[in-house]
């Protein structure tokens, strides 16, 4: 566990997502859950060791598997965007790992098990405005682009804002669910002046600079590009595979 800041700690030693900590007076504001039920216990006994008030609550940067299905565990108030409940309601109500290869962490991962769900209990819209801290409040806000139920924590007193896969420095993003305008609208505002001192945390690579948000953008740019030319070439869905060998050239296994 690293401290980024005064009572802020990150986790990236978990299969899965980013961890986030938020240790204020009032209790301690959770940033996701690790999938597998052995990481959640030690994740759990780790935040245990940090003094704070006795109340919890954890936040769902998405609805991503990887980042939802140890949410239970966790065994705290949940908070997300309001869309997941719709993603949870189109969810079998219990999970039961199954053959897939869509590139998430849990599925190289067995004995996952029979899973409930745990929906968010706080849902908003736009944004929410978490006081548990005099003078420090944390804004939630709806950052549409990865899925439609994206969203950020910032901490601006801090200079500090958790980002969910709005940028996953060295890795292919997950696209089954995006929305490109909206994601490059979004990373064009962690790039403006506003964020140029901010700490940016990424759901699935810890810290990223500036130059991660600029190779993400360009990377959804090229994307983008080239399924409009398929499009006003009239090319059936099945044509996107070919895209694939050369837009996964630039990463390394």
């Amino acid at each position: 566990m690293q401290e980024i800041a005064p009572h802020i700690y990150i986790e990236t030693g978990y299969a899965g997502v980013t961890l986030g900590a938020i240790n204020w007076p009032h209790g301690l504001i959770l940033i996701d859950a690790p999938f597998r039920a052995e990481d959640a216990r030690s994740w759990r006994s780790t935040l245990l060791n940090l003094s704070g008030g006795i109340d919890r609550i954890l936040i769902n940067m998405d609805s991503h598997l990887d980042r939802t299905l140890g949410v239970r565990a966790m065994e705290c108030t949940v908070v997300g965007h309001e869309n997941m409940i719709r993603v949870f309601r189109n969810r079998p109500v219990t999970f039961k790992a199954q053959t897939s290869d869509t590139g998430a962490d849990w599925e190289q991962h067995n004995g996952l098990g029979s899973i409930r769900w745990a929906p968010p209990e706080i849902t908003f819209t736009d944004q929410l405005n978490v006081h548990w801290d005099s003078g420090s409040p944390l804004y939630l806000q709806n950052r549409p682009g990865p899925t439609g139920d994206a969203i950020w924590a910032v901490l601006p007193e801090q200079g500090i804002v958790f980002i969910g896969d709005c940028v996953v420095a060295g890795r292919p993003p997950f696209l089954a669910g995006a929305d490109l305008e909206e994601w490059r609208k979004n990373l064009a505002v962690l790039a403006s002046p506003e964020y140029h001192n901010y700490l940016m945390i990424s759901g699935r690579s810890g810290l990223v600079s500036q130059n991660d948000v600029h190779r993400q953008a360009q990377l959804l740019e090229k994307i983008h590009a080239q399924l409009e030319e398929l499009a006003a070439a009239g090319a059936a869905p099945e044509e996107t595979e070919k895209l694939v060998p050369a837009l996964l050239a630039g990463f390394n296994p």
